[in-house]
């Protein structure tokens, strides 16, 4: 895996930037008379720990939000068929990435009866037709990985605080994805600041060096800036998203040890 990095990392990530605009909509919820960004909150906050549940990859999780706000940016949905898209965009998500998705009647089951499995079934046609079945979505669990390998080539490279600034930088995106105000950044801006902040969170001594990014020094700050603020208002269920010794790393955080 280290080597296919070294041999294709760098491409691999400007074919995956480059396809970031076309996969990232503007405004998801311009067009939704009954979908709030408040609604979408909950709806992403409680995908979060039905991905945990099920033992879903952090990627699954992302296509799935990904999915979710493609199909809300081009379609209408009534705010009692809100939560049935979340199932179908998670199954959807998992179908592409994961070896052994939950089924039908798991997912149906976490409804409480809600839906049907031919509710379901029609409403997953419905997705990857209006999504034209493009769902190779760059992501930011990509670009985490990404940046988080560069940073381990990188000479005197700390793999400790590798490690830690990437599950602490996992918990932070996961934590932006409910949130309606970071669907503006595009994934590897996300991650570029999410990890950008762990460092300095966790206070560092050798930090990722950001501008292998790409990104200017005052976008990063500000989405930064914006990441932190979000982890100032979710002290108490950030620790609930990461590793036990890392959230002891953290006692500024509400439940850190």
């Amino acid at each position: 895996e280290l080597q296919a990095f070294r041999d294709y990392g760098e491409s691999w990530y400007r074919s995956r930037k480059g396809l970031e605009s076309r996969f990232q909509p503007r405004e998801p919820l311009a067009r939704q008379p009954q979908v709030t960004a408040e609604a979408r909150c909950k709806l992403v906050s409680w995908l979060i720990p039905v991905h945990r549940h099920f033992g879903l990859s952090f990627e699954a999780l992302c296509l799935a939000v990904n999915i979710l706000d493609r199909f809300l940016a081009t379609t209408p949905v009534a705010a009692d068929c809100f939560q049935l898209l979340g199932v179908t965009a998670l199954l959807i998500a998992c179908k592409q990435v994961e070896v052994h998705p939950p089924s039908v009647k798991e997912l149906l089951a976490l409804c409480c009866g809600a839906f049907t499995r031919q509710q379901l079934r029609n409403l997953e046609c419905i997705v990857l037709h209006r999504l034209g079945f493009d769902l190779a979505a760059p992501t930011v669990s990509f670009f985490l990985e990404h940046f988080s390998q560069v940073r381990l080539e990188a000479r005197g490279a700390d793999a400790g605080e590798a490690a830690d600034a990437r599950s602490l930088a996992g918990g932070v995106a996961e934590l932006s994805l409910a949130d309606y105000a970071f669907t503006k950044y595009a994934p590897s801006l996300l991650a570029a600041g999410s990890l950008g902040l762990a460092d300095r969170l966790l206070r560092h001594r050798s930090p990722l060096d950001l501008r292998v990014s790409g990104y200017p020094e005052g976008l990063l700050r500000d989405c930064m800036d914006q990441l932190q603020l979000l982890v100032s208002l979710n002290g108490q269920s950030l620790p609930l998203l990461l590793p036990p010794e890392v959230a002891q790393k953290c006692p500024w955080l509400r439940g850190g040890r």
